[in-house]
């Protein structure tokens, strides 16, 4: 049985302007939008408005939905995990050029009725990156804004001091920047 989308609240109205109806078909719908950052990434609207998003704009609006419609037992989860490419289409070529293995990411999904779902693009899979998780978290989807960069930015910094690596921070997030920006090829 599908659960209907009948909130009165903004997000809601937006994703019933659309025609869909139901939190199932959201899912499917979000999914198969494009990777892309959104033009604002404090707004989580933009998802449908633009037609694309990051893990961390589709994910938020996602929750924000469900809040809206008291849809149970689902949780929005950021995770660090080891960016590399057998997980994470498109960034091998980076890594290699600089010597790295991986570099911890920061990642956001869903976790509905006890069930990961990963929902960045048609061929995201938790599965794929589920066994290179380093350490993860449940958050607000306000908290994608700014607690996730800084939350990001903080891991990077011990990870590259416990690493001895030959990067500047400012350079490993400039590498981390290249890996992103393939992923939108």
């Amino acid at each position: 049985m599908k659960t209907v989308l009948n909130s009165s609240q903004e997000f809601t109205q937006l994703v019933l302007n659309t025609g869909i109806a139901t939190w199932e078909d959201l899912l499917l719908h979000v999914k198969g939008l494009p990777y892309g950052r959104n033009a604002n990434r404090s707004n989580f609207k933009l998802v449908l408005i633009e037609g694309c998003g990051s893990c961390s704009s589709k994910h938020a609006f996602l929750k924000s939905v469900a809040d809206e419609n008291e849809v149970p037992q689902v949780e929005l989860i950021l995770a660090m995990y080891k960016m590399r490419g057998q997980n994470t289409k498109g960034v091998s070529t980076i890594l290699d050029r600089y010597h790295l293995d991986y570099i911890p990411e920061a990642h956001c999904f869903l976790r509905v009725n006890g069930e990961c779902l990963d929902l960045t693009s048609s061929t995201s899979n938790f599965d794929r990156f589920s066994e290179d998780i380093l350490v993860e978290e449940v958050i607000h989807p306000v908290q994608v804004v700014e607690y996730k960069v800084e939350k990001h930015q903080s891991f990077l910094r011990k990870w590259l001091i416990n690493s001895q690596l030959p990067y500047t921070f400012d350079e490993i997030w400039s590498i981390r920047e290249e890996c992103i920006g393939a992923l939108s090829l």
